[in-house]
């Protein structure tokens, strides 16, 4: 195999021999507020370019080294760091720099078990992106070698460093919504879901997303965050899966389907529902939970509560928390004020914490294994047109 078709076949992976990881691993053990948590961006697309402004903004944090196979994206990306950094086509080589103490994983999501554990075995702190890693074999083995790192491990599911999903849920929690009967999530979007691609020979490069080979569609992409949150509240994993998608408006020669539906069912009987449309943007994303006492409703940054029965709507505060406010509006319900950060800026600030008080991290190596392990019930159901058990404990 050519190094061309290896780069195409394996997404982000490099043809070069491998050669003996050179690091620091006690480069950190003396970390305090004040000193700089250095970056390696492994993968400069979509989203790990698009975390390095973030992270130029995050006090104490810097981006030291940018690593893509794609020359234009790696020139765009280094461009965006404030300073200088290091420039790389093969992760391994950033790997190998000692001046990075930590690596922000956005590649392709078959490659993420591999890069994150080869990230690791060099001393690295490790922020990886969603959805954790791709197949039961790949799940099992990047699970395993966080146990047995030192290593802060992150997983890149952001809302559950949003402070306002995390209040929801701590409300979820305290019986807000009461027993809870079913959870309805939507992430809908009109739109191809395709990049531009310079060159053909880039194509599954770019829209790797497109072929599953490298991807989980849709339900990796997009539905896998609210998976998340619903294991989250409910503190379980689902018994087993139905579902279905298709291919059935995009007839552009992709793999991966351009519409899912699924429902989970969790224990004492909760049924979660997932839709996610590429031809209807209507609502775009939403997370209804519906208990016997109310439903709880929210979108990307803002939430709902609508009471059953006749409950006070009168301006106050809310569960004690100070400037959280309710007030009654009919077509909305009682929202729910929060002063919160952006998740994906609140997450990398986390990391940043994480890694200086060497804290286990609220999305952990744990959640994201449990949310991977139902994204690919959830893609065997469909691809196999079947209903899939839960055979792993989450």
């Amino acid at each position: 195999m050519n190094r061309k078709n290896f780069i195409i076949k394996s997404g982000l992976a490099s043809a070069a021999i491998i050669t003996p990881y050179v690091f620091n691993a006690n480069r950190l053990s003396n970390l305090n507020k004040n000193s700089t948590l250095h970056i390696g961006i492994i993968g400069t697309g979509d989203r790990g370019g698009g975390a390095i402004p973030l992270i130029n903004g995050i006090q104490n944090c810097k981006v030291v080294a940018c690593c893509d196979i794609l020359p234009f994206r790696l020139e765009d990306s280094l461009s965006k760091v404030d300073g200088k950094a290091k420039g790389y086509k093969d992760y391994r080589y950033l790997l190998d720099n000692k001046d990075v103490d930590a690596v922000f994983v956005a590649t392709p999501f078959n490659t993420h078990s591999k890069i994150a554990i080869d990230s690791l075995d060099a001393g690295k702190h490790v922020y990886c992106e969603k959805t954790m890693a791709k197949g039961y074999k790949g799940i099992g083995q990047l699970r395993e070698k966080q146990s047995t790192s030192k290593k802060v491990f992150q997983t890149g599911h952001q809302y559950r460093s949003s402070r306002l999903y995390r209040h929801v849920a701590n409300l979820i929690k305290e019986g807000k919504v009461g027993t809870i009967q079913t959870v309805e999530c939507q992430w809908n979007r009109n739109g191809d879901w395709r990049r531009p691609v310079p060159k053909p020979e880039y194509e599954k490069i770019i829209n790797w997303r497109m072929y599953r080979e490298f991807s989980g569609g849709l339900l990796a992409e997009l539905c896998s965050h609210q998976l998340d949150f619903v294991n989250w509240i409910l503190d379980a994993m689902p018994h087993r899966v139905m579902g279905v998608g298709g291919i059935d408006y995009w007839k552009d020669g992709r793999e991966t389907y351009d519409n899912v539906h699924l429902i989970y069912n969790y224990p004492n009987g909760v049924k979660a529902k997932f839709t996610c449309l590429t031809a209807n943007a209507k609502d775009g994303y939403k997370i209804k939970v519906t208990g016997d006492k109310g439903t709880l409703v929210l979108d990307y940054a803002r939430a709902w509560f609508y009471p059953e029965g006749n409950y006070n709507r009168e301006l106050g505060e809310v569960d004690g928390v100070s400037g959280a406010t309710v007030s009654w509006k009919e077509e909305k319900g009682t929202p729910i004020e929060l002063e919160h950060t952006e998740p994906t800026l609140q997450a990398l600030i986390d990391f940043r914490d994480n890694v200086v008080d060497n804290k286990k991290p609220f999305s952990d190596v744990t959640t994201g294994a449990n949310a991977a392990i139902c994204v690919q019930m959830g893609l065997d159901a469909m691809y196999e047109d079947k209903i899939v058990y839960n055979q792993n404990k989450g």
